[in-house]
């Protein structure tokens, strides 16, 4: 369904048919016909191959990428997405990432699936995915290894920490192949994005429901908005019982494995005890491993955790020449007005102790180094015409 939205949306079904050809698999070919679904057109994508008898670990199917004609950021969003793939299954089965074995997802047809989505992805120019909530359905499926229920166990893996829609059609909606499309490749999730729509692609499924179009959609456009929502992860606990100079090494700890944010609050605490509440920020996928620093480095017995909505401006790394040297810093955006300069602190720091000069001195000479800056006088143009544009 998501080659058969690339493809629909523009992707061009020959180029990625050559690229899957270049895997080394054998009479492989895909065929591309417009069907309808509860009264909706869209592309059905079929895989005709070989029969074949083959199950494939990560590194057979990683070789057959690297020795394929794909350029480099497709044969990138290939094995990004096995590798996903990869951990999740070996995190089910117990096993490592080299030694698990691709059972489905390893055969042909969802080699094709894979390959030819990051081809079409980077057919499409594509600079940021957001996804919606996902949808799984409910019920039971038979798999490899038995009957399980659905989410199958790989596919709640690959959603950790992504946002799932209630659904309550009797049947597998979200594949570990698809779960793993997403989970690989989506910057975020949530509503659509402010964006103007230039392109839309129906991918359908084989499968005819009764509840719903069994369709995946893709619209392609540009952002709108210079500020942007994804999703993170918020972890949170309750410290009574910590020293300062536990706290203290359990955020250092905190920032180095890759939290977006960590700060604390000083709380009263049940019995009148002085505490301490230490929040992280983190992006979902990164949540265990944060987590289990908090359980490893602090004498808590219990964390909670919030999945909710973030909104971020876009920025880009910015530096501007002071007397004393170099200050590197963050221009962001609101819209179309003129860029923000913001210093960053390291930085700012860095120079102030080596000119032995005072922080506050280095921050306001980096400010006023933006303000007469060619760079300022050349984003308030840009920014006018833009206006002027919109008008």
């Amino acid at each position: 369904m998501t080659l058969g939205a690339l493809v629909d949306a523009g992707a061009d079904l020959g180029v990625i048919q050559a690229g899957i050809a270049s895997l080394g698999l054998p009479g492989v070919r895909l065929t591309a016909s417009e069907v309808k679904k509860k009264g909706f057109r869209a592309t059905q994508i079929t895989i005709a191959h070989e029969p074949e008898h083959q199950h494939r670990h990560l590194h057979h199917i990683t070789a057959m990428i690297d020795a394929s004609v794909l350029t480099a950021r497709q044969k990138e969003l290939a094995v990004r997405i096995f590798t996903r793939l990869a951990e999740a299954e070996a995190k089910v089965h117990g096993t490592t990432i080299q030694r698990v074995h691709f059972h489905e997802v390893g055969a042909v047809d969802s080699i094709a699936d894979i390959v030819g989505s990051a081809i079409g992805w980077d057919l499409l120019g594509v600079e940021r995915i957001v996804a919606s909530a996902v949808p799984t359905g409910c019920g039971f499926i038979e798999i490899a290894h038995g009957r399980c229920s659905v989410p199958a166990p790989a596919v709640g893996e690959l959603l950790r920490g992504v946002p799932l829609a209630e659904s309550k059609v009797p049947f597998e909606l979200t594949t570990p192949t698809g779960a793993a499309i997403l989970s690989a490749l989506a910057d975020g999730f949530g509503p659509l994005p402010a964006m103007t729509i230039e392109r839309i692609g129906y991918g359908a499924g084989s499968r005819d429901l009764e509840e719903q179009a069994n369709l995946l959609r893709l619209l392609v456009g540009e952002a709108t908005n210079s500020a942007s929502l994804d999703r993170v992860t918020v972890l949170e606990t309750n410290l009574d019982d910590t020293s300062g100079e536990l706290v203290g090494h359990a955020i250092a700890q905190l920032w180095t494995a890759g939290a977006l944010d960590v700060y604390t609050s000083a709380i009263a605490m049940k019995k009148n005890r002085p505490g301490v509440l230490l929040n992280v920020i983190c992006r979902p996928a990164d949540a265990d491993r944060l987590e289990a620093i908090l359980f490893r480095e602090t004498t808590t017995l219990g964390v909670r955790r919030a999945e909710m909505a973030r909104r971020t401006l876009r920025r880009e790394p910015h530096s501007v020449a002071t007397p004393w040297g170099p200050v590197a810093g963050v221009l962001a955006w609101i819209d179309a007005a003129t860029p923000r300069f913001s210093p960053e602190f390291e930085s700012c720091r860095q120079l102030a102790e080596s000119q032995h000069m005072p922080l506050v001195e280095i921050y306001e000479a980096a400010r006023q180094a933006y303000q007469s800056s060619p760079a300022k006088a050349l984003a308030a143009r840009l920014a006018k015409d833009a206006g002027a544009d919109t008008a």
